[in-house]
């Protein structure tokens, strides 16, 4: 069967190039519109955003830190720095130069007046005793051999004087009798002065040996020893190679702390006040004191008087040298009181009224929280807290009133 190519209608296959130019563009308005949409949206967050940054504009604020105090501080009336020292300290040495060949004690030794500390070495002035013993001996013998002489010049004497007064002898004979006893009689005074002489030599002697031993001026405690056996001393060190002072010792019983108390500040101050005195290496123990003297001058580069206060009482612990904190009271504490334990303390300043309620803004990194607080009394600036904060927590010093519970700060500078 043959087909007519004539009479075929291919109009039906003609592509429609007008519904596929109208369909595409169709596609593309809905994205442009899309595209639109989104950027506003993103515009009007970027506003609100804005918007809300600024309703909630930071506060700038003052920083405080919640601290441990005691009930002493309330009366302080000043607090002063300074070192704990010796009122009475020696570096002893010896009183003549020598070798060191004993040493009986080291650092921390307890002596008591006149021991023995150490020894340098003594044959020299040994042996000058010996012999001003000697001399001593040798006088004692020439006092002896005087008054024998005396003895025989006094009887001849005797017998001459008889034999004159019977005119049996001559006045020459007389004489040479009466002369031979003067003599006698000086030469036992003469050697009764050696033997005084001699006794002298013999305790200057002693002296020079004594002088060999190094002793304990005080009783006291060893601090520092400077020199070791073998080692040549001398009275000032004056020698190539020598040492001065042998040991360094101190009264524990003289501590009292030396503090420096600003010219500003000195009228607070006066002679028996009471104070409490802490320690920087056991900050947790505190110690009663008094004011035991003013010294009368002042310290032209510092501004500062130098202020002496007394331990009422101590421990061992209490060392010279150490760094001290002096807290001048208005009245005297209780032995009770110096060994309460600390409280927590929140700056007075810190507090605010919230209602009925006493809260304080704790810091949270760029945010405060706000913490109802139960208060107790004052302590000193500050004030006790029994309840709501720990001691190192950052609070919020005169905070305002618009401030409120999780809002933004920034420290002031």
């Amino acid at each position: 069967m043959a087909f007519d190519n004539q009479h075929v209608d291919l109009s039906s296959l003609r592509i429609n190039r007008g519904a596929q130019e109208q369909q595409t563009g169709s596609v593309k308005s809905k994205k442009t519109l899309y595209m639109a949409a989104s950027a506003i949206l993103i515009v009007l967050a970027a506003v609100f955003g804005v918007l809300i940054f600024r309703g909630t504009a930071a506060s700038e604020v003052e920083i405080g830190v919640v601290s441990m105090a005691y009930p002493s501080q309330a009366n302080s009336v000043l607090t002063a720095s300074g070192y704990i020292v010796a009122q009475r300290k020696a570096a002893v040495a010896s009183k003549g130069t020598g070798r060191l060949e004993f040493l009986a004690v080291i650092e921390g030794d307890r002596v008591t007046k006149g021991s023995v500390i150490g020894r340098i070495e003594s044959s020299d002035v040994e042996a000058v005793l010996h012999q001003a013993q000697a001399n001593l001996g040798v006088a004692r013998a020439s006092v002896e051999q005087a008054k024998a002489e005396l003895d025989d010049a006094a009887a001849n004497y005797e017998r001459q004087n008889t034999l004159a007064q019977s005119k049996s002898i001559s006045q020459a004979e007389y004489d040479i009798a009466n002369a031979r006893r003067k003599r006698a009689r000086a030469g036992v005074a003469s050697a009764e002065a050696g033997v005084k002489a001699a006794e002298a030599g013999v305790r200057s002697a002693e002296v020079g040996v004594e002088n060999t031993f190094i002793r304990a001026p005080f009783d006291g405690t060893v601090l520092s020893k400077s020199a070791d056996v073998g080692e040549v001393i001398s009275p000032f060190g004056a020698s190539a190679g020598s040492r001065g002072a042998l040991v360094t010792l101190a009264d524990m019983s003289s501590l009292e702390v030396e503090a420096d108390v600003s010219e500003s500040n000195i009228e607070k101050i006066h002679p028996d006040q009471p104070c409490e005195i802490t320690l920087d290496a056991f900050p947790e123990t505190r110690y009663r004191g008094v004011v035991h003297k003013i010294v009368p001058t002042a310290d032209r580069a510092k501004a500062t008087v130098l202020t002496k206060v007394r331990f009422e009482e101590r421990d061992s612990r209490v060392l010279p040298e150490m760094r001290a904190k002096v807290s001048f009271l208005t009245k005297a504490i209780e032995k009770t009181e110096a060994s309460a334990p600390p409280k927590v303390s929140v700056p007075a300043a810190a507090v605010a009224e919230r209602g009925s309620r006493k809260v304080v803004y704790v810091v949270r990194g760029e945010t405060v929280s706000e913490v109802p607080v139960i208060l107790g009394g004052t302590l000193g600036s500050g004030i006790e807290v029994r309840q709501g904060v720990s001691a190192g927590d950052k609070v919020v010093i005169h905070p305002p009133d618009k401030l409120s519970d999780g809002a933004r700060i920034t420290v002031k500078q």
